[in-house]
């Protein structure tokens, strides 16, 4: 049993940074720029972690240092990712890598951005989101608003780009774009997030956009991530969504190096069909914590049609998985 476990795990590690056999470029050319932000981001993460034990302060009744942590951790996250992304692209085309790279470069350098005006803010005690209550946090929250774009805009050359690659693998092919694609999605999510709610509207108190609907933000949330446990909460579809850019690439690798020890998973086609039932699944929940926040239901308390059409979305989608195992089995035996 451990060498199985041993030998799944080099597998994995293997395909991660080699293309599968079926014709994907033979080593991943990371994109420094990003990786140096991740790099950069871990130390972040790290002195937020001291402030957490530290700094006693609050904002919105959460931890002063919370903000920056989970921000270093996400954007630390992305730039991996997105370095790894860039660097399938095939060395043969020029052209397109130039492109990603510099893509990769502008979304790094508003990233930077970014990460210091939350950074800065978490330092002078205040919130850096939603923040116009004077002209300069006005003028800095505009800058933030405006670095988001830029990063969402530099993804989407990146994503045509992959679109149109050949990535070899079929299922791999289908898991980067569908989780590049959905991670587009939810990171435009976010902009529900930035009109004014109708009780700032009714009693402006210098700050314009919410994470929660249907109640004020900084009531009793979840630890760490910070959702709301009492009402609607936006950043549940943001986060969702934009780590499908993790997820469904990281099942396609995992199935990969499952299919050395499994027939049935053995070819393309079939590991294409069980990624596809999950991209359906990723889709559905997309969307159902989507509609649970804009209704203003809290996570921890979903209604019955909730509940209904998550299981559902589970039946389905094992049903699916099921079916193209038991027929991949059938054609392995014979």
């Amino acid at each position: 049993m451990a060498s199985t476990r041993t030998g799944t795990r080099t597998a994995f590690r293997s395909t991660l940074l080699t293309g599968p056999a079926s014709g994907a470029p033979p080593t991943i050319r990371w994109h420094r720029p990003l990786l140096w932000l991740a790099l950069t981001m871990a130390v972040v993460a790290a002195g937020a972690l001291v402030g957490l034990a530290v700094d006693p302060r609050t904002v919105t009744g959460a931890p002063l240092w919370a903000k920056p942590l989970k921000f270093a951790i996400s954007v630390g996250v992305y730039a991996v990712t997105l370095s790894w992304l860039i660097g399938l692209l095939p060395a043969a085309k020029a052209r397109s890598r130039r492109l990603a790279w510099w893509a990769g470069t502008v979304a790094a350098v508003f990233l930077v951005v970014e990460m210091v005006i939350i950074v800065g803010a978490a330092a002078a005690g205040l919130t850096s989101h939603f923040n116009v209550s004077t002209g300069f946090h006005a003028a800095l929250w505009s800058v933030m608003a405006a670095s988001i774009v830029t990063v969402w805009v530099a993804a989407v050359p990146i994503a045509i780009l992959l679109l149109r690659a050949d990535l070899g693998d079929p299922g791999r092919a289908l898991a980067i774009r569908s989780g590049l694609l959905i991670a587009l999605v939810g990171m435009g999510l976010a902009f529900l997030m930035t009109g004014p709610t109708a009780a700032q509207l009714d009693d402006y108190q210098g700050i314009v956009g919410a994470h929660t609907v249907g109640v004020a933000d900084g009531g009793p949330s979840l630890p760490l991530l910070g959702w709301s446990t009492v009402a609607g909460d936006l950043r549940i579809p943001h986060f969702v969504g934009m780590h499908a850019l993790q997820v469904l690439p990281l099942a396609a690798l995992l199935l990969e190096a499952l299919a050395r020890r499994m027939p049935a998973l053995a070819r393309p086609l079939a590991r294409r069909g069980i990624l596809r039932a999950l991209v359906g699944l990723y889709l559905g929940v997309l969307a159902l914590v989507t509609g649970q926040a804009l209704a203003g239901q809290p996570i921890v308390q979903p209604s019955a049609p909730v509940l209904a059409i998550a299981a559902a979305l589970v039946a389905a989608t094992a049903g699916a998985i099921t079916r193209t195992l038991l027929r991949e089995s059938r054609r392995v035996r014979g």
